[in-house]
């Protein structure tokens, strides 16, 4: 649910550490507070090309972000890239990329504006598209753009000077990206412009042709990539690690449960709606173990089906995940071992060894990596994961189970 927050009710500084949550970077924090303090409503900008049909909860974390600026009151402009998006985002690429037809951009486009209002608010959201002020530009509004920035500049670029380096092509239209995004920020007179933080080089020019413009500058907040489901690459369809928003209640609930409990975290910070008090209140019960890691990635995974379907179907998909993991055999009397914790948290192959499970950590790193540790129904898939002092029930393999309690 959307609330109705007027921002002049917050003061500037609180909405500055609603804001910070989750955030990488902020250029520069003094900007932005300023800005908060103008009381008036500002301007946030971000921008996505529509290059693929489906979002999933890593496209997620900047429009989570859009919304808590909606709820402190201020105007969301959600920018279609449809313009951009034929030309290709050259961030982070090693070689030319494939454009997009007009035709596949108009498709990916009405299927984005269909999946955000999942997360913001219809009546409260400018949807831009960057075609309303390109297709107008004259040839000579384009070239004077390009006057507006140096090539050795661009060349700065990190993945535009390996790709010199290397003799790969660059063509100038992917130099002339970077400046239409900057544009994007001039023609809209943002004030705070989103971006994930290995958008930073396309931010900040935005900051660099609003000065040349004789606007004042835009302030950039950068998010973190979200981890996918495997903990380590960034969400991506095509490394298969993805959850995305549009798939049935009860896999999007699975997929959530399956995460780590350090994963488990993350997601919180970036999309959970619960406040920050609440989240370091949890952080800390987690850590003293007076809450379970997966209560705790229950109530995360009701939360998120519930946004993107309904409590009702949440709930159900959380019942059907209890009595898949109940049904599976499960022995009347499970041995129980207790053993010391090392630490306030312990590396789950080192309790292995510890209660016997394992000859060495090796062996049991091992088993973790070949998915056959589940603790609590819950699979492991971070060799890294470690656990708070407690009692859980192992089961290795398909037979072998074991109830570890620490002393």
């Amino acid at each position: 649910m959307i609330t109705d927050i007027i921002h002049t009710m917050i003061q500037p500084q609180e909405q500055l550490e609603i804001i910070k949550r989750g955030v990488k970077e902020i250029i520069h924090e003094f900007e932005l507070l300023e800005k908060l303090k103008l009381n008036r409503p500002l301007r946030i900008k971000a921008g996505f090309d529509p290059t693929a049909p489906d979002i999933h909860l890593g496209h997620t974390v900047l429009i989570e972000k859009m919304r808590q600026f909606q709820e402190l009151g201020h105007e969301v402009i959600f920018l279609i890239g449809d313009f951009t998006g034929m030309i290709g985002d050259p961030t982070g690429k090693n070689e030319l990329r494939k454009p997009l037809s007009r035709e596949e951009v108009n498709l990916n486009a009405a299927t984005y504006r269909q999946q955000i209002f999942k997360i913001l608010a219809p009546e409260k959201t400018q949807v831009r598209f960057n075609s309303e002020w390109f297709a107008a530009m004259s040839a000579m509004e384009i070239v004077k753009l390009g006057a507006m920035q140096t090539v050795a500049r661009v060349l700065e670029r990190d993945d535009f000077k390996k790709r010199f380096e290397n003799h790969n092509d660059i063509t100038l239209l992917e130099f002339y990206y970077p400046l239409f995004q900057a544009y994007d920020s001039v023609h809209l007179k943002a004030d705070v412009e989103l971006g994930g933080s290995d958008q930073r080089f396309n931010l900040l020019m935005g900051r660099t042709i609003q000065r040349r413009c004789s606007q004042p500058q835009q302030a950039v907040i950068m998010l973190p990539l979200l981890e996918g489901l495997d903990g380590v690459n960034k969400m991506s369809k095509s490394l298969g690690n993805y959850i995305g928003i549009n798939e049935p209640a009860k896999e999007i609930y699975g997929k959530l449960m399956s995460t780590t409990d350090e994963l488990m975290i993350r997601y919180y910070e970036l999309l959970s709606h619960i406040s920050n008090q609440r989240l370091n209140e949890l952080k800390n019960a987690i850590a003293n173990g007076s809450v379970h890691p997966k209560k705790a990635k229950e109530e995360l995974a009701i939360e998120i089906t519930s946004r993107f379907h309904s409590t009702a179907e949440a709930m159900k998909a959380h019942e059907e995940f209890n009595q898949l993991f109940s049904s599976r055999q499960m022995p009347e009397e499970i041995p129980e071992v207790c053993i010391t914790w090392t630490d306030t948290q312990m590396w789950i192959p080192q309790i292995m060894k510890d209660a016997g499970l394992t000859t060495s950590t090796g062996e049991g790193l091992r088993l973790i990596k070949q998915g056959g540790v589940v603790v609590d129904d819950v699979k492991l898939a971070d060799p890294k994961a470690v656990l708070p002092a407690g009692q859980y029930v192992f089961k290795v393999g398909k037979r072998r189970f074991l109830r570890i309690k620490s002393k």
